[in-house]
């Protein structure tokens, strides 16, 4: 059973007055108990090639975590895939459930599942499915989109209308757990040459090569992009990549720009420490083609604004920490910028396996740390500390016994 657990929120309360109810660690064990149980008498006449339950690491409670055994998922539709997770990536928005219990009006009820960056081996396969077969390695694209309505008919699945996401409250629960069973369509089948790693680590990096796409031609561009964690430095790769020739990049940890330097960035800065804008403007008095906001933060829009040249477009890539961010009404109007807001990504796996593939981006800097499965927990407190240098933490899914 691949149950689904969703968030409530009650009509006319604001985000921060919703309370993500909690639930003590025993009273997770007794509630995936008793599905584990059905699922064992449930699947005593099936011919399915599945565990009857499996290991998870699921969130019980805010900073709360516990790996409990789980009802395994098995393969309901002809198109499903069940895949054996390999390895997994740590994603700032599984930390703000981990943290606050939502993002948004996105509310966790306990227990539940988290994690969407991952890859892993095809364990079976539904009748109907040709683009993948048992044994095979694959990224996974945890976006599954309806394919039908009005935004997936016009190449918009990163808005479909009847969007499921992994680990997303609501939508589908997540990766952190030895199997899954997705859709055809989110399995990319990666080469030899590609680890697993890469291969999980292919879904952030999709959403800087969307990002870049969504902006404008890189060919000899100025840029600047505000945040040096994960996806700035997806945003970083993938312009170099398309040609980009200066990238001016900054963030309030020295140990994330000391990475990005390292990965291609031309200029870097620290906002705590030196007026960015005042610094960047000598070395770019024409001003910049694009800002990548990569950090959610009112102060780096507004870096942003002042960095454009007039025609210039602010690309909004990261995850906003409040409700509203705002503008200089008369700046925006007079440098005539055109604002571009990012979801997630569409459309930009396959190339961006293509980009890891032919060795037009390195991956190797990014990740600083790898834990073991049964240290998931310790994986989300040093990310959520911004602790030890962490720029990017990965779980490996081998469970000891």
């Amino acid at each position: 059973m691949a149950g689904v657990l969703r968030g409530r929120r009650k009509e006319g309360r604001s985000d921060e007055d919703v309370a993500a109810p909690s639930m003590t660690d025993s009273r997770a064990r007794r509630f995936y108990g008793h599905l584990a149980a059905w699922n064992t008498r449930w699947q005593s006449d099936q011919l399915l090639p599945i565990l009857p339950t499996m290991k998870a690491m699921v969130l019980t409670g805010i900073e709360q975590m516990e790996m409990l055994d789980v009802p395994a998922p098995r393969i309901d539709k002809n198109t499903d895939v069940l895949v054996r997770l390999g390895t997994v990536g740590v994603c700032g928005s599984d930390v703000h459930y981990y943290l606050r219990g939502q993002i948004g009006s996105q509310v966790v009820e306990y227990p539940f599942k988290v994690g969407h960056e991952c890859a892993g081996i095809v364990e079976a396969v539904g009748s109907d499915v040709t683009r993948v077969k048992s044994g095979d390695r694959i990224a996974v694209e945890p976006a599954m989109p309806c394919g039908e309505c009005d935004q997936c008919r016009v190449d918009r699945s990163n808005t479909c209308r009847n969007l499921g996401f992994l680990g997303t409250p609501g939508q589908a629960e997540g990766c952190l757990c030895e199997l899954i069973v997705i859709p055809e369509g989110s399995c990319f089948p990666i080469e030899d040459t590609v680890t697993m790693e890469q291969a999980a680590l292919s879904e952030p990096l999709a959403i800087g090569f969307y990002s870049v796409k969504q902006s404008v031609p890189m060919r000899n561009a100025a840029i600047a992009i505000l945040g040096a964690g994960p996806i700035g430095m997806s945003v970083l790769l993938c312009a170099e990549a398309e040609g980009a020739q200066r990238i001016y990049m900054t963030d309030k940890l020295d140990h994330r720009l000391e990475i990005v330097r390292h990965a291609g960035a031309t200029h870097i800065g620290n906002p705590d420490n030196e007026n960015i804008v005042a610094k960047m403007s000598a070395q770019e008095p024409l001003g910049m083609d694009a800002v990548f906001e990569c950090c959610g933060e009112q102060d780096a829009v507004d870096q942003a604004i002042e960095l454009l040249k007039p025609g210039g477009k602010l690309v909004l890539v990261g995850i906003p920490t409040v409700e509203r961010l705002s503008f200089t009404a008369d700046k925006i109007r007079r440098k005539e910028i055109c604002i571009q807001n990012i979801r997630r990504q569409e459309g930009c796996v396959q190339p961006t396996l293509a980009l890891i593939t032919k060795g037009e981006v390195s991956l190797g800097s990014m990740v600083t740390h790898r834990f073991k499965f049964e240290q998931t927990k310790e994986a989300f407190d040093l990310v959520a500390g911004y602790r030890d240098g962490v720029m990017k933490a990965m779980v490996e899914m081998v469970v000891d016994t």
